[in-house]
């Protein structure tokens, strides 16, 4: 007799390692996430961070996803993962609680934008902290990006 699983269950998509990462739709996010991330935390940290409780949750965020995407993109780059379908559950469970963490930031950052249009050195810091909230929103879009198309794959 032959085996008893079906031909669909054995048809799963394997996770890319290696320069496959970069071709693979949800993985391909993964650079984009970190590019962006940095340039929210860069981006911030260039102003005189006139709201700390404010700004300081949108560096911690960014700077944590940033290092935490980082880690990701090495495993799946060197293979780390042995193609484990525990790891796309891993990748879109932090994805999807990454996207709701930046987009709290990017709200945050956003306010923090509309208080720094009168304040001191206000069209520098306003630039800044308006292309700051540009960058967020960005970023947050590509993580819910990413954490939904796993399930299209």
């Amino acid at each position: 007799m032959a085996s008893a699983r079906s031909p669909e269950a054995s048809t799963q998509t394997a996770l890319p390692s290696g320069p496959a990462v970069f071709k693979t739709i949800p993985y391909a996010f993964i650079l984009p996430e970190i590019l962006c991330g940095a340039w929210v935390w860069i981006l911030v940290a260039a102003t005189s961070v006139s709201f700390p409780l404010l700004q300081g949750w949108v560096m911690y965020v960014s700077l944590t996803s940033c290092i935490i995407s980082l880690l990701l993109l090495l495993i799946y780059l060197f293979g780390f993962h042995r193609n484990s379908e525990n790891w796309k559950v891993l990748d879109s469970l932090y994805h999807g609680a990454t996207a709701i963490l930046y987009m709290s930031a990017a709200v945050l950052q956003a306010n923090a934008t509309i208080r720094s249009e009168s304040g001191p050195n206000s069209p520098l810091y306003y630039q800044l902290n308006a292309a700051a909230s540009f960058f967020a929103f960005i970023t947050t879009f590509l993580y819910i990006l990413h954490a939904f198309s796993i399930y299209y794959q």
